[in-house]
This record gives structure tokens, C-alpha cells and sequence, in this order.
């Protein structure tokens, strides 16, 4: 007698693509305390930004008589180009070295994409997939609606695993991360670029006179004590600013891996990360072969990541598992 024919489990890196009608749901995004806390991190930057603005506009209306609202106003309604499609394109193409996906690779993507999307209730189509040429295993979302993915996740994952990275990237999408990190990196550049000719006016203060010196020492003082006033201190924060991004980053990575959980890529994630984590030690074990084995960051180095470290990454995705179960 011949043993009873088992029903063959599906391979879990391998998607199972739902068929017919799509139920999409009628809030698609959110900006979630993540994505609200960058904005407030960010805001003693953008409030020196806006002083320097309205400062420049003043000086252009007073030299060469171009209204002193035009410029300003200009700056302020720049942010909407972040969800503006020609210029979220050029983004992509110009600044995050993107490209169109290839008639084969938009074959491979599109049914990936669409269950994704399907099973979070998102209109798919209200986003741009781009490809980045890498040898790395990763994806991003930025501004309003990019989603990129390296070619070689396209070349080397399997449909499960590239859709709970794609899930990961649709997280940071839906609950605000991405447009919060870029408008908020824009109207923050003012404030940066001033730091940075300071920095440079410093750099060269041993070619000044004492006279010279004692000036420039004089109107930083002025600068900063009258900063300090219009924002009540809050002109210091952007020294701690850094740290505290990191760290709100850090846990919207987190954030995002839930997501992908929730729409039940966690185990598809965590093999994408223990591919990375084996990856990390070939390295680490070719360099200490090699007799330079690689340092362990810094403490500050660690502050500063953006990202959590892989074993954090995994031991919260497993709590999402185990607490299903």
C-alpha cells in the first residue's frame, strides 16, 4: 500500500499572488511620531534658514529692488517639489543616481509591487519604482513616491524576499519617513551652508588681522546671541541634533521592518538580513585574513548610525513573530 500523497508547502521565498479585486483602503499614509519628531528635530535649522532667507530677500529688495516677499515666498513653496512628479523624477535620475527599470526588470517588479501594495490597501500606481545600480542588497524610499531597488536584489532575491524588502520601503512611504527626511533636509540647507562658510571663515582666521578678528569674533556673537532670543534657545539644539536624528531614524527603521511583519514579510525580511549579516562576516573574515582585520566602530560611530544593527533588526522582527504565534 502506497504511503498517502502529503500536499507540497509552499516555498515561503516565493510569493502567492492574490487574484481579483483589490480593496484599497481610505487613509494611505500618515506621518507617525517618527516622522513627526525629524520635523521638530529639524526645526531650530529651519527657523535659521527661514532668518536668513527673509535676511537675503531684504537685501536683494534693497539693492536691486526685487520684492522682498517674491524670493521668500518662493523658498517657502519650493518644499511641494517633493511631491511634485517631473521634479521627484529629475530627483531620482540627478540626485539619488537612479534609473527606469529595463522591460525585463519592470516584468519582474510590477506583480512583486502589485501584491505588496494589495495586501497594505495602497494604490500602487501612485508610486515610482527606479532601480540603482549596486552590487548591495538594499532598496530606499525618498520623497513623496520613489521606492528604489539595487539590481542586484533584482538579480539574486527571490519574488518573497524582494517583496519584504519592497514592504519595508512601502513602510517608511505610508508613515510619512520619507518626505519628512527630504522637506525637512531642504529647508534645513540654508542653515547648513551658513554653518559651513563659517566654518570655512574660521579656517582661515590666522589670516586676519587682530582688528579683523575681533570683529568677526564680535558679529558671530551678535548673530548668535540674537538666534538664541528669537528661538529661545532652541538655536543650540542643532548640537545635539545629530544624535537625536540618528536615533528617531533607528526606530523608524524598526518601524518599517513592522510593517513589512505586518504584512506577513517577516520571515521573507529576516533571511534578506541574515544574507547581509553572513556577507558582513565574509568580510570581516577576508580582512583579518588578510592580517587587517576590520575595527569595531566607535561609540560615536554608533550614535550616528541610521540604521539599527542587523541583531536588533532580527530580534525584533522574531518578538513580531512570536507574539502572532
Amino acid at each position: 500500500m502506497s504511503p498517502p500523497h502529503e500536499p507540497e508547502r509552499p516555498d515561503p521565498d516565493e510569493l502567492a499572488f492574490r487574484k481579483g479585486r483589490i480593496h484599497i483602503a481610505a487613509r494611505q499614509r500618515h506621518a507617525d511620531a517618527f516622522a513627526v519628531g525629524r520635523v521638530l528635530l529639524h526645526l531650530p535649522e529651519v527657523l535659521i534658514s527661514t532668518a536668513l532667507i527673509f535676511t537675503l530677500s531684504y537685501v536683494l529688495d534693497a539693492l536691486i529692488r526685487v520684492p522682498w516677499w517674491l524670493p521668500l515666498s518662493c523658498w517657502g513653496l519650493s518644499g511641494a517639489l517633493v511631491f511634485h512628479r517631473p521634479s521627484e523624477r529629475a530627483m531620482a535620475r540627478w540626485f539619488f543616481g537612479l534609473r527606469h527599470p529595463t522591460p525585463e526588470e519592470q516584468r519582474q517588479l510590477s506583480p512583486i509591487w502589485r501584491e505588496v501594495t494589495a495586501r497594505a490597501g495602497v494604490n500602487g500606481d501612485a508610486y515610482q519604482l527606479w532601480v540603482e545600480e549596486s552590487d548591495d542588497i538594499n532598496a530606499m524610499a525618498a520623497a513623496g513616491h520613489i521606492v528604489g531597488v539595487t539590481s542586484h536584489s533584482l538579480r539574486t532575491l527571490p519574488s518573497g524576499q524582494l517583496g519584504s524588502v519592497l514592504a519595508h520601503e512601502l513602510g517608511h512611504h505610508t508613515r510619512g519617513h520619507a518626505w519628512a527626511s527630504l522637506l525637512t533636509y531642504w529647508y534645513a540647507l540654508p542653515a547648513r551652508l551658513a554653518w559651513w562658510l563659517l566654518r570655512l571663515l574660521f579656517s582661515h582666521a590666522d589670516r586676519l588681522s587682530t582688528m579683523a578678528k575681533a570683529i568677526v569674533v564680535a558679529l558671530l556673537c551678535a548673530i548668535v546671541l540674537a538666534a538664541a532670543t528669537a528661538t529661545y534657545g532652541l538655536v543650540f539644539l542643532p548640537l545635539a541634533t545629530p544624535y537625536l536624528l540618528a536615533a528617531v531614524a533607528r526606530r523608524a527603521e524598526l518601524r518599517a521592518d513592522r510593517h513589512a511583519a505586518a504584512l506577513g514579510f517577516a520571515q521573507q525580511l529576516m533571511t534578506v538580513l541574515r544574507k547581509e549579516h553572513d556577507s558582513q562576516e565574509s568580510e570581516r573574515a577576508a580582512a583579518a585574513a588578510l592580517g587587517s582585520p576590520l575595527q569595531a566602530p566607535s561609540l560615536a560611530t554608533r550614535l550616528l548610525a541610521s540604521h539599527p544593527d542587523l541583531h536588533t533588526r532580527l530580534y525584533h522582527l522574531q518578538a513580531t513573530l512570536d507574539a502572532r504565534r
